[in-house]
């Protein structure tokens, strides 16, 4: 099977690259520079060179502080990028996955989110995923909509990452204590990606690891795996205010996405000592390990 990857450069474009590749997949790992996906013609270019089976949009405006100033690029990434490649892959009768967030959630439920809740981001980023979402069910291509959450592990900057350096600077960390959502392994993601795709049932799933948590309890678990001292102290978010609000408890329900799956996820406490465990894990360039690689000279 080919395998489009847009974002490739980013931790978890990289960890679906290496996870598909491992399957025995062609993969076409491509970055931003290498494939603007709100340029129409830049994503017909890729599909007819590549004609791939699956398309993969790990490409997103992440910066959900900065959305807040920046909402037409927010939007036009978030939004027409989707909408983009999602009427190529209708016109190539190629399947998309979309990666989503749970950010187009208000945080109010006092459960996990299922996939049938209403969506009601109370941000610009939230609302810019929310768009992307519903290009992609409105284009009529086939689809996995897939939203996750608070991504950590191998091969980029992200909470863990943030924490064990701020821990090695500092003797105490103050942490927010009122946000909750579901810590998730980007291995796992990558493998749960691979695998849901490969059962042919399309739709909107929800994809994390077992379990949620506040910002407290993770680097708290993150310290205490990693056996530093350094005091971790809990603190409201009004301490440290931000431009754009985050939902209370976006925590996500992936009992569907199990069920179909069939598989169990690994609660999110597990994966944070198997991340710290294999932090020496040898990080190769993706273009090193993948072949072709396509490069849009157009």
């Amino acid at each position: 099977m080919r395998v489009l990857i847009t974002g490739a450069a980013g931790f978890l474009g990289k960890q679906a690259a290496l996870e598909f590749s491992g399957r025995n997949h062609l993969v076409y790992p491509l970055t931003r520079k290498e494939l603007d996906i709100t340029s129409q013609y830049q994503v017909k270019s890729a599909l007819i060179d590549i004609r791939p089976h699956l398309v993969i949009n790990f490409a997103a405006y992440t910066d959900v502080d900065r959305a807040e100033t920046e909402k037409e690029e927010a939007f036009t990434i978030n939004g027409l990028g989707p909408l983009l490649l999602a009427s190529a892959c209708r016109m190539f009768s190629s399947t998309l996955v979309h990666i989503s967030t749970d950010y187009v959630f208000n945080g109010l439920s006092p459960r996990p989110y299922l996939v049938s809740d209403t969506p009601d981001p109370i941000n610009v980023y939230g609302q810019s995923k929310l768009l992307g979402e519903q290009a992609v069910r409105e284009s009529g291509c086939r689809y996995y909509i897939i939203r996750t959450s608070w991504l950590f592990g191998p091969g980029g900057k992200n909470f863990a990452t943030t924490i064990l350096k701020l821990a090695r600077e500092r003797s105490s960390i103050k942490v927010i204590d009122d946000q909750r959502a579901c810590p998730t392994y980007v291995p796992d993601l990558a493998r749960g990606i691979a695998d849901l795709s490969a059962t042919g049932i399309t739709g909107t799933y929800h994809l994390t690891n077992s379990g949620s948590a506040t910002r407290y309890e993770f680097a708290k678990t993150i310290i205490e795996a990693a056996s530093l001292k350094t005091k971790i102290e809990p603190c409201s978010s009004a301490e440290f205010p931000t431009p754009a609000r985050r939902p209370v408890n976006s925590a996500l329900n992936p009992f569907p996405t199990l069920q179909v799956q069939n598989k169990r996820q690994l609660f999110w406490e597990e994966r944070v000592k198997t991340y710290i465990k294999d932090r020496s894990f040898p990080h190769m360039e993706v273009s090193k390990l993948l072949l072709p690689a396509y490069n849009d000279q157009k």
